[in-house]
C-alpha cells in the first residue's frame, strides 16, 4: 500500500492529495487482486507454439506501398508475420483473432481493444494499426464516427495512447508518440530483470513505470493524464509485454521475456549501449511459445495489473496534469469529474475498478471525444455495440452508474485542450 512518502516526486498540491489518498485506502482491498491460490499451469509446446515460418515468416512492411505500423509493437509484429493483415488496416475480427492466435490474449480483452479501437481511432469496422491512411475508408466511410476521418493508432494520443509510455516519447516533448525513443528502450531493457518468472518480472517494472511517469511529470509542461487514456490504457505499455511477449517453456510454464526477445519484439538491434531501431521491423522470435490455452491475459488480469502498480504508487491512480509548464500537476478531483458516482479513495474498493473501467470508456470523455459536433451528435448510436458489451460485463457487479462526467474540469491543462481531436495534423 502507497504511504506519503511514495509521493515525494509530486509537486506539492498533487503530493497533498496524494497523502491524503494513500491515506484512505489503508486496510482496502479491490476484489480485481489476485488471490494466493495460484493456477497450475502446464506447457504445451504443441498448442503454445506460435510459427514464423511458411505463412507466417517475417516480411518487413513496404511503406512506400502504403503499408503502416504504429506505436504497438505487438500489432506491428504481428502484422510483419501476417497473423493480422500485413498492411496494418484490419477489421476487428481480424484483430481479435490475430491477437488470440499469436500472443494468446483472451477474446473478452481483444474483443473490447478492438472494439474501442474501431470506434474512437477508426470507421466503426476496423482501424489502422499505424497513422491515416486511404486503405481504411471502408463502407460506411466516417458519417458515424466519433472522430471525423479515421486517424488511427498513431493518431490516438488522449484517447487512446498517452503520455509516459515505456519506450514512446511524449507527444509533445519529441513531436510524435508512436515512434520509439532509444534512450528510453535502453531504460527498459534495463529495467528487466530475466530469469524469474513473469510475474515477477512485472513486479520488478514498478520502479521503471514511476520514473517514466515522473520523468513526463518533471520535463513535459504538456503533461497530461487522463481518467482512461492515462489510469487504463497506459499501464498497458508496462503489463502487455511482460504478459504477453514472454516465451513459454518447461521451465518458465508460466513465461519469461528475455532481453533478446525484447529487442526482437521491439525492432531493436545491437549491442546494450549502442542500439539501433528499426522502424516498423518488429518480429516475433523463433522458437516461440505463448501464453497456455485456458490461461489467456483477460480483462480483469489487465486490471488487476493496474490495480497492482496503482495500490504501490498512488499518483498512477490520479488524474490531472501539468498547467504549462514542467512539475506543475494539478490534481483534479475524480469525484467532481464523475458527480460523486467515482472517487480516487474508493476506487480500490470492491469491483470499482472495473466499474470504473467499462463505463468511464463509453461516457464522453475528454481522452476519446473528437470530431465535428454532427458526429459527436451521433455518438450514442455509434457507442451502441459498445455500450452492448460493456451493459454484458457489468451484470451482477452492482456497479453505480456513471450517467455523464464534467469535461470542462480538464480545459485548464493544455496537454488536453489542445488535442481535442487526438491531436491531428502533427
Amino acid at each position: 500500500m502507497a504511504l506519503a512518502t511514495q509521493v515525494s516526486a509530486f509537486p506539492s498540491i498533487g503530493a497533498e492529495q496524494a497523502a491524503r489518498l494513500a491515506a484512505s485506502q489503508i486496510g482496502k482491498r479491490s476484489t480485481l487482486a489476485r488471490d494466493g491460490v495460484k493456477k497450475r499451469v502446464v506447457f504445451d509446446p504443441a498448442s503454445q507454439y506460435v510459427s514464423t515460418t511458411g505463412n507466417h515468416k517475417f516480411v518487413p512492411p513496404n511503406f512506400a506501398a502504403g503499408d503502416v505500423r504504429g506505436p504497438c509493437p505487438g500489432l506491428n509484429a504481428a502484422a510483419n508475420h501476417g497473423y493480422i493483415p500485413h498492411n496494418g488496416v484490419g477489421s476487428m475480427g481480424d484483430f481479435i483473432n490475430g491477437v488470440n492466435v499469436a500472443y494468446g490474449m483472451s477474446l473478452d480483452l481483444g474483443g473490447f481493444l478492438a472494439l474501442y479501437g474501431a470506434i474512437f481511432d477508426g470507421n466503426l469496422l476496423g482501424y489502422s494499426i499505424g497513422g491515416p491512411t486511404s486503405l481504411n475508408q471502408l463502407p460506411l466511410g466516417n458519417l458515424l464516427g466519433l472522430t471525423g476521418a479515421p486517424q488511427g493508432l498513431s493518431g490516438s494520443h488522449n484517447k487512446y495512447e498517452a503520455d509516459t509510455s515505456p519506450t514512446r516519447g511524449d507527444l509533445y516533448k519529441v513531436g510524435n508518440n508512436y515512434k520509439l525513443q532509444v534512450p528510453q528502450f535502453q531504460q527498459y531493457y534495463d529495467a528487466l530483470v530475466e530469469d524469474v518468472p513473469s510475474s515477477t518480472q512485472y513486479d520488478n517494472l514498478l520502479d521503471f513505470r514511476v520514473s517514466r511517469f515522473n520523468d513526463s511529470l518533471t520535463t513535459n509542461g504538456y503533461f497530461f493524464f487522463g481518467p482512461f487514456a492515462g489510469i487504463l490504457v497506459a499501464p498497458a505499455g508496462f503489463s502487455f509485454p511482460v504478459r504477453m511477449m514472454a516465451n513459454h517453456s518447461d521451465e518458465f510454464p508460466t513465461g519469461m521475456l528475455s532481453k533478446e526477445n525484447l529487442k526482437s519484439f521491439f525492432a531493436i538491434t545491437g549491442e546494450s549501449g549502442n542500439f539501433q531501431y528499426n522502424e516498423g521491423h518488429e518480429r516475433i522470435p523463433d522458437n516461440w511459445y505463448k501464453l497456455p490455452i485456458g490461461d489467456e491475459y483477460t480483462i480483469l488480469g489487465f486490471l488487476a495489473d493496474v490495480l497492482d502498480f496503482g495500490e504501490k504508487y498512488l499518483p498512477l491512480l490520479q488524474t490531472g496534469g501539468n498547467t504549462g509548464k514542467p512539475n506543475t500537476f494539478t490534481p483534479v478531483d475524480l469525484g467532481s469529474v464523475t458527480k460523486g458516482v467515482f472517487s480516487a479513495a474508493t476506487l480500490l474498493e470492491g469491483n470499482n475498478l472495473e466499474c470504473y473501467f467499462f463505463q468511464i470508456s463509453q461516457n464522453a470523455l475528454p481522452d476519446i471525444l473528437g470530431g465535428s459536433q454532427s458526429s459527436i451528435g451521433n455518438k450514442n448510436s455509434v457507442l451502441g455495440p459498445l455500450s452492448t458489451t460493456i451493459v454484458t460485463r457489468l451484470q451482477g457487479l452492482g456497479c453505480p452508474k456513471l450517467e455523464a462526467i464534467d469535461q470542462t474540469q480538464y480545459n485548464q491543462f493544455p496537454g488536453y485542450n489542445m488535442c481535442p481531436n487526438g491531436c491531428k495534423g502533427y
